[in-house]
């Protein structure tokens, strides 16, 4: 299991206390990784941090507390996981929020003001901190978690969707950045995008037991596919949208 492309790469993961995150970290540590989470909330990333550790022990999982609205933070917090693990190769980017309303009309652009946060500065600020470092490592990955809204608008989702195709389409520039810079070889790194539908774990599942969640995508499958990501080729994986629930 640990002769694999994650084996003793270094990844961070933001948005590591979530129901994701959690996933994410067991997943990345099983496959080998070292993996450096990052959250607002210190106690809810320190739960998470210990669980990955507990699960597979022996792995190096550290948490820190980071505010990725603040770019400068967030350079520091890039700046210090690599000067302590001497490289990094992936960043996982799990940070999200969902706000929606009743109709178009009644949509309240306060909710654009936070999504715009969650959903796009936070991509901002990882891509610029960890850009570098990245294009240094032999198997760079930036992962975005995207939804597939962003890709059918509807009228009750317009802040929530329109955020999510900011994301992608930052991303996306990322991507040819990477691509740009790995010249005739093609890219060494790559971002790609996840799309999903929505995300279901096994406490929505236990509050609601007759709910079907159809089309949903269980948290750990998201780890498998993120784990995924480094299976395959950074040219194969550049700039490409890989699909968990069907097109719209």
């Amino acid at each position: 299991m640990n002769n694999g492309p994650l084996n003793g790469a270094v990844v961070a993961v933001a948005g590591a206390a979530g129901p994701a995150g959690r996933a994410a970290l067991l997943r990345l540590a099983e496959a080998g990784a070292v993996v450096v989470g990052a959250d607002a909330d210190p106690e809810r990333l320190a739960e998470a941090v210990d669980a990955a550790r507990y699960a597979h022990g022996g792995a190096t999982v550290t948490g820190d507390t980071v505010d990725l609205l603040d770019l400068q933070a967030t350079r520091d917090w890039a700046e210090r996981t690599q000067k302590e693990f001497g490289r990094i190769d992936g960043l996982v980017h799990l940070v999200g929020g969902w706000r929606g309303s009743a109709s178009f009309p009644e949509t309240d652009l306060a909710d654009w003001d936070l999504l715009e946060k969650l959903l796009i500065k936070t991509v901002q600020h990882t891509s610029l901190a960890f850009h570098d470092g990245l294009l240094r490592s032999d198997r760079g990955r930036f992962v975005l978690v995207s939804q597939s809204g962003a890709h059918k608008p509807t009228a009750n989702n317009a802040a929530y969707n329109a955020g999510k195709a900011a994301a992608e389409a930052w991303t996306l520039a990322l991507g040819d950045a990477f691509r740009k810079a790995g010249g005739e070889d093609g890219p060494q790194a790559a971002a790609a995008i996840l799309v999903i539908k929505a995300l279901v774990h096994d406490a929505m599942r236990a509050e609601r037991p007759n709910a079907k969640f159809a089309g949903f995508t269980d948290v750990t499958e998201l780890a498998d596919a993120i784990a995924g990501v480094w299976d395959k080729p950074a040219q194969e994986v550049n700039g490409q949208r890989l699909w968990l629930t069907p097109k719209p």
